[in-house]
């Protein structure tokens, strides 16, 4: 099952009112197209660098993805996720062969108006895998951080995790920003590592910087050590 269709399962649809902020990464259609919910996303992705234009780009890029990838196999479409931000294209998941990745890769590489691609698949056998549901509340745990710390635009982030590990892509406004939320990411329960394509306005990549001073308080910023490593990858 992919972790679309489990979320789906666990009532995105029905929280995305309450919720919004943290479906982004599950119900990004829900979002964009579709009575009430389409007038919700257009209010969502117009707080966002990208904006509306952008994020119905974003959209149509990642649904010309995922129909190729079902023309090619359906498998390969249920066990790929797809996360689109400013036409730069962040695959993950897990598939069994070298084919299927190589596969996914290029038509993803070949679909219109995508800059870049960064494969993040994994070749493997499902035997072992990182249960879906700790996946999503990784996800909806490092979500819910961000929103609520004011120091950071939630809405600029997309967040994907895959077998523990939390890939972020979006844009931040300044390097302290994306320090904040790099680490908000790492010291959730169950991460692995944290994997940021995220740009600065710029479009560079940026480091992580100094850890926060600790605190008593628990959690992020809090005595514990991290749970994961970041990459800042090339862009």
């Amino acid at each position: 099952m992919s972790r679309f269709h489990l979320f789906a399962r666990l009532g995105c649809i029905a929280l995305l009112p309450i919720a919004l902020p943290l479906a982004l990464g599950g119900c990004a259609g829900v979002l964009v197209v579709g009575g009430l919910a389409a007038a919700g996303g257009a209010g969502y992705a117009a707080g966002q660098e990208r904006g509306v234009e952008g994020a119905t780009s974003d959209f149509t890029i990642k649904t010309e993805i995922e129909k190729g990838l079902i023309a090619a196999d359906p498998k390969l479409q249920a066990q790929v996720t797809t996360t689109v931000y400013g036409g730069r294209v962040l695959l993950t998941g897990r598939v069994p062969t070298d084919q299927m990745k190589a596969a996914a890769g290029q038509i993803a590489r070949q679909t219109r108006d995508v800059r870049t691609v960064y494969d993040e698949i994994e070749v493997a056998s499902a035997e072992g895998l990182w249960d879906d549901a700790k996946d999503a509340w990784i996800t909806t745990r490092v979500r819910s951080e961000m929103v609520f710390d004011i120091d950071i635009k939630s809405v600029n982030y997309t967040i994907d995790t895959a077998n523990g590990s939390v890939y972020l892509i979006g844009s931040a406004r300044t390097q302290g920003e994306l320090d904040r939320a790099t680490k908000i990411a790492r010291y959730v329960p169950g991460v692995k590592r944290v994997v940021s394509y995220v740009e600065l306005r710029t479009g560079a990549p940026v480091a992580a910087g100094p850890s926060p001073a600790p605190t008593t308080s628990g959690g992020y910023g809090s005595s514990a050590a991290p749970q994961g490593s970041i990459e800042v990858q090339k862009l």
